[in-house]
Protein backbone atom coordinates (compact mmCIF):
# COMPACT_ATOMS: atom_id res chain seq x y z
CA UNK A 1 0.00 0.00 0.00
CA UNK A 2 2.96 2.14 1.05
CA UNK A 3 4.34 1.74 -2.40
CA UNK A 4 0.55 2.14 -4.64
CA UNK A 5 0.78 5.75 -2.09
CA UNK A 6 3.60 6.87 -3.40
CA UNK A 7 3.34 5.63 -6.70
CA UNK A 8 -0.11 7.74 -6.55
CA UNK A 9 1.45 11.12 -5.48
CA UNK A 10 3.06 12.49 -8.45
CA UNK A 11 6.50 11.70 -8.15
CA UNK A 12 9.23 11.11 -11.20
CA UNK A 13 10.71 8.23 -9.88
CA UNK A 14 10.03 5.87 -7.04
CA UNK A 15 13.00 4.09 -5.50
CA UNK A 16 12.30 0.57 -3.81
CA UNK A 17 13.83 -2.33 -3.61
CA UNK A 18 15.04 -6.00 -2.09
CA UNK A 19 13.12 -9.08 -3.17
CA UNK A 20 10.15 -8.21 -0.97
CA UNK A 21 9.45 -5.45 -3.21
CA UNK A 22 10.27 -6.17 -6.65
CA UNK A 23 6.66 -8.50 -7.27
CA UNK A 24 4.97 -4.22 -6.49
CA UNK A 25 6.91 -2.96 -8.27
CA UNK A 26 6.18 -5.00 -11.18
CA UNK A 27 2.55 -4.92 -10.82
CA UNK A 28 2.56 -1.02 -10.63
CA UNK A 29 4.67 -0.30 -13.04
CA UNK A 30 2.70 -0.91 -16.57
CA UNK A 31 -0.43 0.59 -14.07
CA UNK A 32 1.98 3.83 -14.30
CA UNK A 33 4.46 4.06 -17.68
CA UNK A 34 5.38 7.89 -17.35
CA UNK A 35 6.44 6.81 -13.56
CA UNK A 36 10.40 5.34 -13.72
CA UNK A 37 10.69 2.66 -10.98
CA UNK A 38 14.37 1.73 -9.51
CA UNK A 39 14.27 -1.65 -8.22
CA UNK A 40 17.73 -2.30 -5.91
CA UNK A 41 19.00 -5.38 -4.79
CA UNK A 42 17.15 -7.04 -6.78
CA UNK A 43 15.59 -7.93 -10.70
CA UNK A 44 12.00 -8.72 -11.83
CA UNK A 45 12.64 -10.87 -15.07
CA UNK A 46 12.88 -8.78 -17.93
CA UNK A 47 11.49 -11.30 -20.65
CA UNK A 48 8.23 -11.88 -18.89
CA UNK A 49 6.84 -8.50 -17.58
CA UNK A 50 6.01 -4.83 -18.98
CA UNK A 51 8.78 -3.50 -17.24
CA UNK A 52 9.90 -0.96 -19.84
CA UNK A 53 9.99 1.88 -16.73
CA UNK A 54 11.94 -0.37 -14.20
CA UNK A 55 15.57 0.08 -14.02
CA UNK A 56 17.14 -2.98 -11.82
CA UNK A 57 20.56 -1.77 -9.42
CA UNK A 58 22.18 -5.17 -8.59
CA UNK A 59 25.82 -5.44 -7.09
CA UNK A 60 28.90 -7.96 -7.38
CA UNK A 61 29.51 -8.01 -3.51
CA UNK A 62 32.13 -11.10 -4.41
CA UNK A 63 34.41 -8.94 -5.82
CA UNK A 64 34.71 -6.58 -2.43
CA UNK A 65 34.13 -10.08 -0.36
CA UNK A 66 37.34 -11.14 -2.32
CA UNK A 67 39.41 -8.11 -0.80
CA UNK A 68 37.94 -9.23 2.43
CA UNK A 69 38.81 -12.99 2.14
CA UNK A 70 42.20 -12.07 1.24
CA UNK A 71 42.67 -9.70 4.02
CA UNK A 72 41.33 -11.86 6.80
CA UNK A 73 43.41 -15.14 5.66
CA UNK A 74 46.50 -12.89 6.21
CA UNK A 75 45.77 -11.91 9.77
CA UNK A 76 44.69 -15.52 10.39
CA UNK A 77 46.74 -17.09 13.08
CA UNK A 78 45.13 -20.30 12.79
CA UNK A 79 44.42 -21.00 9.37
CA UNK A 80 40.74 -21.38 9.79
CA UNK A 81 38.29 -18.67 8.74
CA UNK A 82 33.95 -19.45 9.35
CA UNK A 83 31.37 -17.67 7.22
CA UNK A 84 27.45 -17.89 8.58
CA UNK A 85 24.91 -17.68 5.67
CA UNK A 86 21.46 -16.53 6.61
CA UNK A 87 19.82 -17.76 3.69
CA UNK A 88 21.18 -19.02 0.23
CA UNK A 89 19.71 -15.77 -1.93
CA UNK A 90 22.81 -15.25 -4.60
CA UNK A 91 22.56 -11.20 -3.07
CA UNK A 92 23.63 -12.97 0.46
CA UNK A 93 25.99 -16.07 -0.76
CA UNK A 94 27.88 -14.15 -3.79
CA UNK A 95 29.44 -12.13 -0.42
CA UNK A 96 30.84 -15.63 0.67
CA UNK A 97 31.94 -16.80 -3.23
CA UNK A 98 34.71 -13.91 -3.50
CA UNK A 99 35.36 -14.18 0.14
CA UNK A 100 36.42 -17.67 -0.06
CA UNK A 101 38.56 -17.36 -3.71
CA UNK A 102 40.09 -14.18 -1.51
CA UNK A 103 41.01 -15.97 1.41
CA UNK A 104 42.50 -19.36 -1.25
CA UNK A 105 44.15 -16.99 -2.96
CA UNK A 106 45.96 -15.17 0.35
CA UNK A 107 46.28 -18.70 1.61
CA UNK A 108 45.85 -21.68 -0.99
CA UNK A 109 45.67 -24.39 2.56
CA UNK A 110 43.30 -22.03 4.18
CA UNK A 111 40.34 -24.08 5.87
CA UNK A 112 36.95 -22.05 5.48
CA UNK A 113 33.69 -23.56 7.84
CA UNK A 114 30.16 -22.86 7.04
CA UNK A 115 27.04 -22.91 8.12
CA UNK A 116 23.28 -21.46 7.01
CA UNK A 117 21.35 -20.20 9.35
CA UNK A 118 18.11 -20.54 8.01
CA UNK A 119 17.16 -16.52 9.21
CA UNK A 120 18.25 -13.56 9.22
CA UNK A 121 16.79 -12.63 12.47
CA UNK A 122 17.98 -14.64 15.38
CA UNK A 123 20.94 -13.18 17.07
CA UNK A 124 20.80 -16.03 19.74
CA UNK A 125 21.39 -18.58 16.72
CA UNK A 126 23.88 -16.48 14.90
CA UNK A 127 25.80 -16.45 18.46
CA UNK A 128 25.80 -20.14 18.91
CA UNK A 129 26.92 -20.92 15.39
CA UNK A 130 29.71 -18.49 15.56
CA UNK A 131 30.51 -20.32 18.92
CA UNK A 132 30.91 -23.67 17.42
CA UNK A 133 32.94 -22.41 14.57
CA UNK A 134 35.57 -20.42 16.94
CA UNK A 135 36.32 -23.87 19.09
CA UNK A 136 36.60 -25.26 15.52
CA UNK A 137 39.70 -22.94 14.88
CA UNK A 138 38.03 -20.32 13.26
CA UNK A 139 39.41 -16.89 14.05
CA UNK A 140 38.06 -14.67 12.04
CA UNK A 141 34.48 -14.94 11.35
CA UNK A 142 32.06 -13.36 8.23
CA UNK A 143 28.23 -13.32 8.93
CA UNK A 144 26.13 -12.51 6.00
CA UNK A 145 23.02 -12.72 8.01
CA UNK A 146 21.81 -9.60 9.11
CA UNK A 147 20.27 -9.22 12.41
CA UNK A 148 21.13 -12.75 13.08
CA UNK A 149 24.80 -11.61 12.47
CA UNK A 150 25.03 -9.28 15.11
CA UNK A 151 24.82 -12.37 17.61
CA UNK A 152 27.73 -13.98 16.05
CA UNK A 153 29.80 -10.29 16.24
CA UNK A 154 29.16 -10.94 20.34
CA UNK A 155 30.26 -14.75 20.13
CA UNK A 156 33.48 -12.91 18.37
CA UNK A 157 33.81 -10.33 20.88
CA UNK A 158 33.67 -12.48 23.47
CA UNK A 159 36.19 -14.84 22.40
CA UNK A 160 38.81 -12.33 21.52
CA UNK A 161 38.67 -13.17 18.13
CA UNK A 162 37.97 -10.98 14.82
CA UNK A 163 35.30 -10.41 12.37
CA UNK A 164 34.43 -8.97 8.79
CA UNK A 165 31.44 -6.76 9.05
CA UNK A 166 28.70 -6.81 6.12
CA UNK A 167 26.53 -4.26 4.12
CA UNK A 168 28.23 -1.14 5.40
CA UNK A 169 31.02 0.03 7.88
CA UNK A 170 29.64 -2.29 11.18
CA UNK A 171 32.89 -0.98 12.80
CA UNK A 172 31.83 2.30 12.54
CA UNK A 173 28.06 1.79 13.57
CA UNK A 174 29.34 0.34 16.93
CA UNK A 175 32.00 2.62 17.90
CA UNK A 176 30.28 4.73 20.27
CA UNK A 177 27.80 2.37 21.28
CA UNK A 178 29.63 -0.59 21.66
CA UNK A 179 33.79 0.09 21.27
CA UNK A 180 34.63 -3.08 22.05
CA UNK A 181 32.63 -4.78 19.76
CA UNK A 182 34.11 -2.25 16.77
CA UNK A 183 37.69 -3.55 17.68
CA UNK A 184 37.34 -6.62 16.31
CA UNK A 185 36.10 -5.97 13.06
CA UNK A 186 38.82 -6.14 11.09
CA UNK A 187 36.72 -4.66 8.02
CA UNK A 188 33.30 -4.70 6.66
CA UNK A 189 32.14 -5.86 3.07
CA UNK A 190 29.99 -2.87 1.70
CA UNK A 191 27.35 -2.50 -0.54
CA UNK A 192 27.11 0.98 -1.06
CA UNK A 193 23.44 1.30 -2.41
CA UNK A 194 23.33 5.00 -1.65
CA UNK A 195 26.31 5.75 -3.77
CA UNK A 196 24.81 3.66 -6.46
CA UNK A 197 21.01 5.00 -6.37
CA UNK A 198 22.54 8.72 -6.62
CA UNK A 199 24.71 7.69 -9.66
CA UNK A 200 21.45 6.22 -11.09
CA UNK A 201 19.09 9.22 -10.40
CA UNK A 202 21.65 11.53 -11.82
CA UNK A 203 22.21 9.31 -15.38
CA UNK A 204 18.28 9.14 -14.93
CA UNK A 205 18.24 13.08 -15.34
CA UNK A 206 20.76 13.56 -17.52
CA UNK A 207 18.59 11.18 -20.08
CA UNK A 208 21.42 8.34 -19.84
CA UNK A 209 19.76 6.21 -17.76
CA UNK A 210 18.63 2.94 -19.07
CA UNK A 211 15.65 1.90 -18.24
CA UNK A 212 14.02 -1.87 -18.99
CA UNK A 213 16.88 -3.43 -18.10
CA UNK A 214 19.22 -4.40 -15.16
CA UNK A 215 22.77 -3.00 -14.27
CA UNK A 216 25.34 -4.97 -12.13
CA UNK A 217 27.60 -3.19 -10.30
CA UNK A 218 30.81 -3.41 -8.79
CA UNK A 219 34.24 -1.91 -7.50
CA UNK A 220 34.94 0.30 -10.66
CA UNK A 221 32.00 1.79 -10.20
CA UNK A 222 31.99 2.55 -6.54
CA UNK A 223 29.42 0.53 -5.53
CA UNK A 224 31.10 -2.22 -3.18
CA UNK A 225 33.77 -2.21 -1.58
CA UNK A 226 35.84 -3.15 1.94
CA UNK A 227 35.86 -0.76 4.98
CA UNK A 228 39.46 0.70 5.48
CA UNK A 229 39.17 2.85 8.65
CA UNK A 230 41.23 3.03 11.80
CA UNK A 231 40.60 -0.66 13.09
CA UNK A 232 41.71 -2.10 9.66
CA UNK A 233 44.57 0.21 10.21
CA UNK A 234 45.34 -1.46 13.13
CA UNK A 235 44.54 -4.95 12.60
CA UNK A 236 45.86 -5.18 9.23
CA UNK A 237 49.77 -5.32 8.53
CA UNK A 238 50.60 -2.33 6.13
CA UNK A 239 52.11 -4.82 3.74
CA UNK A 240 48.84 -6.58 3.24
CA UNK A 241 46.98 -3.48 2.94
CA UNK A 242 49.40 -2.94 0.17
CA UNK A 243 48.35 -6.00 -1.77
CA UNK A 244 44.97 -5.52 -1.04
CA UNK A 245 44.94 -1.85 -3.06
CA UNK A 246 47.00 -3.72 -5.88
CA UNK A 247 44.10 -6.57 -5.85
CA UNK A 248 41.42 -3.95 -6.00
CA UNK A 249 43.46 -2.13 -9.03
CA UNK A 250 43.27 -5.37 -10.62
CA UNK A 251 39.70 -5.90 -10.22
CA UNK A 252 38.56 -2.10 -11.01
CA UNK A 253 40.62 -2.41 -14.22
CA UNK A 254 39.30 -6.16 -15.06
CA UNK A 255 42.79 -7.87 -15.01
CA UNK A 256 41.87 -9.74 -11.95
CA UNK A 257 38.20 -11.04 -12.43
CA UNK A 258 36.23 -12.32 -9.15
CA UNK A 259 33.86 -15.84 -9.46
CA UNK A 260 29.95 -14.74 -9.05
CA UNK A 261 26.80 -15.84 -9.00
CA UNK A 262 25.25 -12.23 -10.26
Amino acid sequence: AGLADATDSGYDVIIAGTFDMTGYIVELAPEYPDVKFIDFDDTPDFTACECSNILAVQYTTAAAGYLAGYAAAKVSTTGTLATIIGMEFPTVTDFKVGFDQGAKAANPSINILNQVAGTFSDPAKGKEIALAQIAQGADVVFPIAGGTGLGALQAVKESGKLAVGVDSDQALIFKDSDPEQAAVILTSVEKRVGESLYQQLKATIDGSAVYGKGVLLGVADGAVGISKNAYYEKIVPAEVRAEVDKLEADISAGTLVVDSVM
